[in-house]
């Protein structure tokens, strides 16, 4: 205890010039607090309440004689008292246990000292109960209203009584305290705790000689002895953590179920012991100077929080957040607990941080408070250029205080090794920042301290404690390339392992690897960033993975459904064409194999398209073999001597032979391409028509053109392909296959075709003649077209269509002849129709037949006779007397095909519909002048 130091951390809050109020004229014999009042015993049987500042509210006569004992429950404003009272018929003072209702106070307007409503008296000894002097009270109020009271006696009895006091509703008991001291004035009953701790209910008894604890929770109630020597009256108090305090001259010794615990020798006789708020209160008696002391002892921190000479105690109260003592001479000393910023800055005055820590850390369960401590005693150590143990304080402080605080100080200072132990802290606890790390990670570099970098990079439980990115930034800065992709690699970051493998270290085959061991996925994401890079360098090996990826071979691009069936999640090869940018030789190899593996890729359409684009490109910047040779010869020369000569050099004439051969293969391809893509049994291509076709045109592919022309029966745009290029036998060949109206050509491409040759200015003598026979054949055009069309061409002679005319004025004189035939055939059959009607209307008929047309019987009456000659009975007619029943049939035939055909003349689509399809388009409209179908009526009436 000497050790210790003494602080004072309690005040008196009146100055010592506090006392009980004069209106309390009897000597006081117990005090009890609670409720904000102090209640006041005296010996002359009144109790008085007093308020903040002791004082006096009001007082009652509780009992006749005087007041031994009181307690004021905490739970209901009711006030427990023990006392002798006269009795009436004897005059002998009886010992009673009275409670009253503090709710319902006196009549103010009443005498000081009138009666309070006492709502239940117990005589304490009964016949059952013998008496005895009571030396200690306790009273635990366990679940309102039921109350327990221990009332220890000078016998070594312990007197209990439990239940509703009130309404009384109770049960007595006793405890007896075992002892073998014959000195009864060593039995007596000097201090009594209860314990309840969760279902238990346990009760500590002190007498001079003994420590008991008996369980009340079960039957019989069963005592234990914890220790054979006891203490005196007011040397007994509980504590918050349910041990019972025993104060001795010696020590002062703590006590709980499983006996005698720590003890602290504290010197001189212990008039009083309590416990507030965590300290230890003691007032010590010292028998050599007769003074008496009080002393509050901080147990956890080893240190006195106050000491004060005090005159002699009659009773220790703790109220309104204080401790009272209240002396003989009924002065009374309040003492209160100063702030912890006072008690802090008193500390810090005498630079006692560690006892601040200490402090704090015990009385305040609040860190950020604990961590300004732990500041302000680093800041003073750093101040002291201790920068080791500063940073072991700053370290604690890692959660509350701002980091920035603490690496500003150390940055200063260029304490690098304390800046690095501080920062390692920040990580551990899992409370750095990106700017955090990287300083870490700057310290470790600039320190060339692998080992820690490798600690703190590779940890042993595998986390990553620390922001990624960053980390990978530094690392890669200072050339710790095998640290960064570490690191990369644990998290995840493929983007940037593969960054530093290709743009870093330019490890090429390592990436493709790498790239190889990841998910589809993953895989795919990696390849769209770095594929440029990747088929610069090495396109073979990039390609082989793309096809793994956008193909079946992948079995790890499975994903397998909920019925057992697996779907396969595979990306397009579309979605890689960005790579290939100045690579188009790669692009193309690529989409080649692609199309051969994938029939049925749903990205077909965007594949082809490509591939026409590539095939058909005549753009100077795509490679040629010539530069590929070239390009490869010196990758050979560069990895052999210098000396070394290529054994294959390639000639600028041999490279540009190479490269027309070249574009030739690429154009069959596209022409293969567009064909294959187009079934015939297939209405649309598998490729865009439209695009197609400005590639071609373009590029000058004209097979591409004729084939996507004829595709699209666009035959006239076919020939003049042809007609562009002046290929005259392929123009008579594709004539022949397209003009043919039989299997649904265009018979009108010979006339293009022969207006092509009167218009080229060129001799072509032979080729007009086989046209000519085509056309003299079908014969599609007529003569004098054929003249007026060749007469353009100032190179063609009469010779060239001599043949042609003769054979043609040979026909139409045939013709005329048989026209003429036919027409003299007519003229005598209308002037012999003619001359019927003639007779028919001037001279009469004379019907000789004899027989009827129809059956052939005799003809007799009634008769029908017809201007055709036929005659008929009347019976064999019918009805119908106006037609002959034999003639009538053929006219009527002869009347609808008038109707149709007059029908016809009106539908204008058939009309051209039959101009267009034949040969002679001026025959069928004289067929329709000779048919009568377009005649002045239909003119008029328009």
């Amino acid at each position: 205890m000497y050790q210790w130091r003494k602080f004072d951390f309690f005040e008196d809050k009146y100055g010592g010039k506090t006392s009980i109020s004069d209106q309390l004229t009897g000597g006081v014999n117990c005090c009890s607090s609670g409720r904000g009042k102090i209640v006041v015993g005296c010996d002359d049987g009144t109790v008085a309440l007093l308020d903040r500042g002791f004082k006096y509210n009001y007082g009652f006569q509780a009992h006749t004689s005087s007041v031994l004992f009181l307690q004021h429950l905490k739970q209901r404003n009711f006030l427990v008292s023990v006392g002798e009272d006269e009795e009436i018929s004897s005059k002998l003072p009886v010992v009673c246990l009275k409670v009253f209702d503090l709710d319902k106070p006196p009549n103010p307007e009443g005498p000081s000292t009138s009666s309070l409503d006492c709502i239940q008296i117990l005589r304490i000894f009964t016949k059952q109960f013998r008496e005895a002097k009571i030396t200690s009270f306790l009273v635990l109020e366990e679940a309102a209203p039921i109350l327990l009271i221990a009332i220890g006696l000078d016998n070594g009895c312990i007197y209990c009584i439990q239940g509703d006091i009130a309404r009384e509703h109770i049960k007595r008991f006793t405890l007896q305290v075992e002892t073998t001291s014959n000195n009864i004035s060593q039995l007596s009953i000097t201090g009594l705790g209860f314990r309840v701790d969760d279902q238990s209910l346990q009760l500590f008894a002190v007498t001079p000689s003994s420590v008991s604890l008996f369980n009340l929770a079960t039957q019989p109630r069963f005592r234990q002895s914890l220790d054979h020597i006891g203490c005196g009256i007011n040397s007994v108090a509980m504590n918050d953590r349910l041990e019972l305090i025993v104060g001795r001259p010696e020590a002062v010794y703590f006590y709980d179920v499983d006996g005698r615990g720590p003890c602290w020798a504290f010197e001189g006789e212990k008039k009083f012991v309590g416990w507030f708020r965590g300290y230890l209160l003691c007032v010590i008696e010292d028998h050599r100077t007769g003074t008496n002391t009080f002393n509050v002892y901080d147990l956890k921190n080893r240190l006195i929080a106050h000491s004060i000479a005090i005159k002699e105690v009659s009773h220790m109260l703790f109220e309104w957040g204080n401790v009272i003592l209240i002396m003989t001479d009924k002065s009374v000393l309040c003492i209160g607990e100063k702030d912890m910023e006072s008690k802090l800055d008193m500390l810090f005055k005498k630079n006692l941080y560690t006892v601040a820590i200490n402090l704090v850390q015990s009385q305040q369960d609040n860190a950020a408070a604990t961590a300004e401590v732990l500041r302000k005693y680093a800041d003073h150590l750093y101040s002291k250029q201790e920068y080791d143990e500063a940073m072991s304080q700053y370290i604690h402080t890692i959660g509350h205080l701002e980091p920035s605080y603490v690496i500003q100080k150390f940055l200063d200072a260029q304490r690098i090794y304390n800046l690095t132990k501080y920062l390692e802290k920040l990580h551990e606890k899992e409370l750095a920042s990106k700017d955090h790390t990287t300083l870490l990670l700057n310290c470790y570099t600039k320190l060339k301290d692998v080992e820690k970098l490798n600690v703190f990079i590779k940890s042993e439980d595998g986390e990553l404690k620390f922001d990624v990115e960053t980390a990978i930034k530094v690392c890669r800065a200072a050339n710790y390339h095998e640290h960064a992709m570490y690191v990369a690699k644990k998290a995840g970051k493929h983007e940037w392992y593969l960054k530093i493998l290709l743009e870093d270290l330019g490890s090429y085959e390592e990436a493709l690897l790498y790239i190889s061991s990841l998910e589809p996925s993953q895989a795919g994401v990696t390849v769209k960033e770095y594929g440029k890079t990747l088929i610069e360098h090495k396109p073979v090996q990039t390609i082989e993975i793309l096809m793994k990826l956008c193909t079946e071979e992948d079995k790890a691009s499975k994903r397998k459904a909920s019925r057992g069936t697996y779907i396969s999640m595979l990306p397009s090869p579309v979605d890689f064409l960005n790579i290939f940018v100045h690579h188009p030789l790669s692009l193309m190899d690529f989409l080649e194999k692609y199309a051969n593996k994938v029939k049925d890729s749903p990205a077909q359409i965007e594949i082809n398209n490509t591939l026409l684009e590539l095939y058909l490109s005549s753009d100077s910047n795509f490679p040629s073999p010539l530069q590929v040779d070239v390009q490869e010869n010196i990758d050979v020369r560069a990895e052999g001597s210098s000396t070394d000569v290529a054994p294959n050099v390639i000639s600028i004439e041999e490279g540009k032979d190479l490269k027309r051969v070249e574009e030739c293969e690429r154009f069959q391809k596209g022409l293969r391409l567009l064909k294959d893509a187009w079934p015939a049994d297939q209405e649309n291509p598998m490729y865009d028509v439209d695009l197609a076709i400005i590639l071609c045109e373009m590029n000058g592919f004209r097979e591409g053109l004729q084939h996507l022309y004829e595709k699209m029966k666009l035959y006239k745009e076919v020939i003049a392909c042809y007609m562009q290029a002046h290929d005259h036998k392929g123009l008579i060949a594709c004539c022949k296959r397209l003009g043919d109206s039989g299997v649904g050509g265009d018979p009108s491409l010979w006339a293009d075709l022969l207006n092509y040759f009167g218009e080229l200015g060129e001799e072509c003598s032979k080729d007009v003649k086989e046209v000519l026979s085509y056309i003299e054949k079908d014969n599609i055009l007529p003569p004098i077209i054929v003249l007026q069309t060749l007469s353009r061409n100032p190179c063609l002679t009469l010779s060239v269509v001599k043949d042609y005319i003769a054979r043609k004025l040979d026909q139409e004189s045939k013709l005329i002849d048989e026209i003429r035939r036919a027409t003299e055939k007519y003229q005598e059959e209308t002037l012999a129709m003619r001359k019927e009607i003639h007779d028919l209307k001037t001279n009469a008929r004379i019907f000789q037949l004899s027989k009827c047309t129809t059956c052939t019987f005799t003809l007799d009456l009634p008769a029908i006779h017809f201007m055709c000659m036929h005659s008929f009975h009347q019976r064999c007619v019918g009805d119908n007397e106006k037609e002959c029943p034999e003639c009538a049939p053929e006219y009527k035939s002869v009347q609808e095909m008038k109707k149709r055909l007059e029908h016809n003349s009106t539908s204008q689509d058939q009309f051209f519909q039959e101009i267009k399809s034949s040969k002679d388009g001026f025959s069928v409209i004289a067929e329709y002048f000779g048919k009568g179908l377009i005649s002045k009526t239909a003119v008029g009436s328009g």
